[in-house]
């Protein structure tokens, strides 16, 4: 049987969008690499560099991803909070 730590806290309206945004973070984050990891394959067909432009790919989806999901994560929610006046 299931034992319950203590008392729930109840869900405030304003943390159901926010879990809705940090369940799709490992999504963006593979879609982010995929995407600049498939660019730089064609481009190195296209351009018979291979594998360099495919191995840049990858790195810059992995950078610009990591950035991004950084901003999601840290710096969007403690702007929001200094709009309200919270501290974060």
């Amino acid at each position: 049987m299931a034992q319950s730590s203590g008392p729930r806290k109840p869900v405030k309206r304003g943390d159901i969008p926010d879990a809705g945004q940090y369940a799709s973070v490992g999504l963006q984050f593979a879609v982010g690499i995929l995407v600049f990891t498939f660019a730089g394959s064609w481009l190195d067909r296209r351009l018979g560099t291979s594998p360099w432009l495919l191995l840049a790919g990858v790195a810059l989806g992995f950078g610009l991803s990591s950035f991004w999901i950084y901003r999601q994560l840290v710096i969007r929610p403690r702007e929001r909070a200094n709009e309200r006046g919270e501290r974060p």
